[in-house]
């Protein structure tokens, strides 16, 4: 490691400012991000993402001058003394599902503006095999004018982060680490060890370490896929899919995955980036597409049986109030990126309803911004729904009173099973 790291974090979202802040409590770290609202608020000690309390961030927070804590600019020349450039950007689709690598490129681009003779550049943003080598190198090479290997070098670790768990948070998450040479890899390994209570793992290479990465939730996205087929073979049995679950369950080594809405820039978005690199390999992956298809149409499933159900209790469809609790991609969390709430939205709207959309933790400018949709955050006055879908589990929706809210005769779907059976006509 070297003797004296100073560390650069190209990208402060949910990633990139929970890790500076951890990298801040021992070592000198600059938070670089190009969104000046972004990097005013931080300063302001105030992470709108939540994922680090403002206690904690003020706590780590210093002046471009500190010896040690977090500095968080959108001043390429403050980054310029820096050591190790630890870039944490997104890694989105674009609407054809094909990855976009975009941030990436322009984060390689920023970070050659200021590479110098022995710097390491890591990536941690989620990409198929080779992207660090064979995409972002050539790019910190060309705007450089370094040569990689010889005059600096690159490590690849992957992020792990869970929005909205302040259990697991970044410390706590084994770190996988790799490096361009051998010595490279044990100087990125040391340190995130450094920080990483839960400690490291050094993969053989950084081909490695990305290919472990988009498995992860790959692996999860197929599993999940499984058991929301099960769901659709249930349902036209007439068979409840949890106490199917809990049954199977009992033993020993089944995996206790739930249906549910696969969204989120990980899950939702990482099988492509594997597919993408296997059909360029000249290989069709069969089984991670098929998962992604059959998760893809699970809110317009959704949608359907809400109107099934309405239909079967003689309510009207065509102008009828409905409720959707929670467009965050996720409970407790404010993201919206990928959600999947909004194919419920979609298909409810072709039906001719009026819909509401409840959520007291996502930001309305956003929800406006990123689909269009108005979301509220109270739910005012304006009440007899005749269908509420509890979309996402965020804890205030436990206590709704939904008696009050709702008509005597009205259809209530439980997509995340968050309430008793008794209470709702039907769960995902």
């Amino acid at each position: 490691m070297a003797v004296d790291p100073r560390i650069a974090i190209i990208g402060l979202g949910y990633v990139g400012l929970p890790l500076a802040v951890e990298f801040a409590r021992k070592y000198r770290t600059v938070g670089f991000d190009i969104n000046e609202a972004r990097i005013q608020a931080l300063r302001n000690g105030h992470d709108h993402t939540l994922e680090v309390a403002d206690q904690d961030l003020k706590s780590v927070t210093t002046d471009a001058q500190g010896a040690k804590g977090l500095y968080c600019t959108n001043i390429l020349d403050e980054i310029r003394d820096c050591n190790f450039y630890i870039v944490t950007v997104p890694t989105p689709v674009d609407k054809h599902n094909r990855p976009d690598l975009t941030p990436l490129y322009k984060a390689s681009e920023t970070v050659g503006k200021v590479l110098k003779k022995g710097d390491i550049v890591v990536y941690e943003s989620t990409v198929y095999p080779g992207v660090t080598e064979d995409e972002c190198v050539p790019v910190l090479e060309k705007v450089s004018g370094l040569k990689f290997n010889v005059d600096f070098f690159a490590g690849y670790s992957p992020e792990r982060i869970n929005p909205g768990d302040k259990e697991h948070t970044v410390a706590k998450i084994l770190k996988v680490t790799s490096g361009s040479t051998p010595e490279v890899a044990e100087k990125v390994d040391q340190l995130y060890k450094s920080v990483i209570t839960a400690g490291t793992h050094k993969a053989a290479s950084i081909k490695v370490a990305e290919a472990a990465k988009v498995i992860e939730n790959a692996q999860r996205d197929i599993n999940i896929a499984f058991v929301n087929e099960l769901a659709k073979i249930f349902n036209r049995l007439e068979i409840d899919t949890d106490e199917v679950l809990q049954a199977a369950g009992t033993k020993w080594n089944f995996l206790k995955f739930r249906p549910g809405l696969v969204g989120g820039h990980c899950i939702g978005v990482d099988p492509y980036y594997l597919s993408q690199k296997a059909q360029e390999a000249g290989y069709h992956p069969e089984i991670i597409l098929a998962g992604r298809r059959l998760n893809d149409g699970m809110g317009e499933f959704v949608a359907h049986e809400v109107v099934k159900l309405m239909v079967k209790k003689e309510i009207p469809v065509k102008n009828s109030k409905i409720l959707v609790l929670g467009i965050t991609f996720k409970e407790n969390c404010p993201d919206v990126r990928n959600t999947k709430v909004v194919d419920i939205l979609k298909t409810l709207k072709d039906y001719q309803t009026n819909i509401t959309v409840y959520d007291p933790w996502a930001n309305p400018d956003e929800v406006q911004h990123e689909y269009g949709w108005r979301s509220v955050q109270d739910l005012g006055d304006d009440c007899e729904y005749d269908a509420i879908v509890l979309a996402v589990a965020h804890h205030q929706f436990k206590d709704l009173a939904f008696d009050k809210i709702c008509k005597k005769s009205r259809v209530i779907y439980d997509v995340k099973g968050m309430l008793p059976k008794t209470a709702v006509d039907a769960r995902l």
